[in-house]
């Protein structure tokens, strides 16, 4: 099902320029569970600092023993035969529909080209890559690991961006856009190859997670979750954080690493509660996901974590079966939790005694009242 953009809100021009794509899960960074298994040359930053979660930084005077401390990933200026490259392993295996290469702060020292392939590796295959370590700073791969690597004949994986120029990190170029409409394939890892050497600063690879829905029929999974396939299908304001988050791996890092909203202008002057201490206010800010597979939500766990002066007064969830011919804005909603108090920086489980409605649904839609964050929302049942 596609992204729909209904009432969407997010701040800043540039994001408002944004492709449709973005919208997407993310798989690549390490927030999603996206990893380095292997790179050419790691002199100046290693492959791994492309994969921060964090916006690029650039601190002037900051040097190691390597040379210019750089926010990304920067290989040395190449004096031998070849080009250098790295593999990134996926979150999970994806269909991939668009790719971000951010060049920040590389201004002379950008990667002149690069191009993107991909392949879906098999356990065994994926065993053949070496062990990296945890500091690879300063290196570059030996002889020996270059010989293992040759054996999965990565230069022959699908591809799916061509060789292509890159632009320099200032601010009105550093962020470049890929779109990727004629990839059928699902690829769980990508060779990134940076023609000859230089820098990128992040890369973020945007698609639709697929998982082996077959390997979990009947089993407790996180329904939304997104390595699960769970999908943020369209939201009302993403002001500072897009609510995509709410369905990654893991508790968030930061305020940042979550869904949050801006303060809604139709506030009350002066608020009230009505008997269960519900704050009431006109307006609301919601969510609409897809999840993994139909199923049955036994559990739901609200996390407002380091939502400590901004967090919702309460939470509604609803949930819906949609058809093949039925679209989330024609649906019939079921209240699955009805409006519940939140509190600061805690996670809040609620369970079958919470639950008025647990499914078969397919969908549900968050609703936060008035505004505010919410880190994570987990609901775990059985996938039918």
């Amino acid at each position: 099902m596609a992204v729909f953009e209904l009432g969407r809100t997010m701040s800043g021009a540039q994001k408002l320029q944004e492709p449709a794509f973005v919208q997407l899960s993310e798989l690549a960074s390490e927030g999603s569970g996206g990893r380095i298994c292997f790179a050419t040359d790691d002199w100046f930053a290693p492959a791994e600092w492309m994969l921060k979660d964090t916006e690029p930084v650039f601190i002037p005077d900051k040097y190691t023993s390597y040379g210019k401390w750089m926010d990304g990933w920067e290989t040395r200026r190449k004096r031998i035969a070849g080009h250098d490259w790295c593999i990134v392993r996926l979150a999970a295996p994806t269909a991939i529909k668009g790719i971000l290469v951010d060049t920040a702060h590389f201004t002379g020292n950008y990667a002149p080209k690069f191009s993107i392939q991909g392949a879906r590796l098999t356990s065994a295959e994926e065993n053949m890559i070496p062990e990296r370590g945890e500091e690879m700073i300063g290196t570059a791969c030996s002889e020996k690991d270059s010989k293992m690597m040759a054996q999965l004949k990565s230069e022959q994986w699908t591809k799916i961006v061509g060789m292509t120029a890159l632009k320099p990190g200032y601010e009105d170029t550093r962020k470049q856009y890929f779109t990727i409409g004629n990839c059928n394939e699902v690829f769980t890892h990508l060779r990134v190859n940076m023609y000859p050497d230089g820098g990128i600063a992040r890369l973020r690879v945007f698609g639709e997670v697929q998982p082996d829905l077959a390997a979990v029929k009947g089993k407790a999974i996180d329904l939304i979750g997104m390595l699960s396939g769970g999908q943020c299908l369209g939201f009302s304001n993403a002001h500072y954080g897009h609510p995509r988050n709410l369905i990654k791996p893991n508790r968030g890092l930061n305020m940042g690493d979550g869904w949050e909203t801006a303060r809604r202008l139709d506030r009350p002057a002066i608020l009230t509660t009505n008997d269960k201490g519900i704050l009431q206010v006109p307006g609301c800010e919601w969510a609409i996901f897809k999840l993994c597979s139909k199923g049955f939500v036994d559990r739901i766990v609200v996390d407002t974590n380091h939502f400590k002066g901004n967090f919702p007064d309460n939470v509604k969830i609803e949930a819906a079966l949609l058809g093949d011919e039925q679209t989330v804005l024609s649906t019939q909603w079921k209240i699955m939790l009805d409006n519940s108090k939140l509190s600061a920086h805690k996670e809040h489980t609620f369970d079958d005694e919470s639950l008025e409605f647990r499914g078969p649904c397919t969908h549900v839609r968050i609703t936060m009242a008035p505004d505010g964050g919410i880190s994570r929302v987990r609901m775990f049942g059985k996938a039918l």
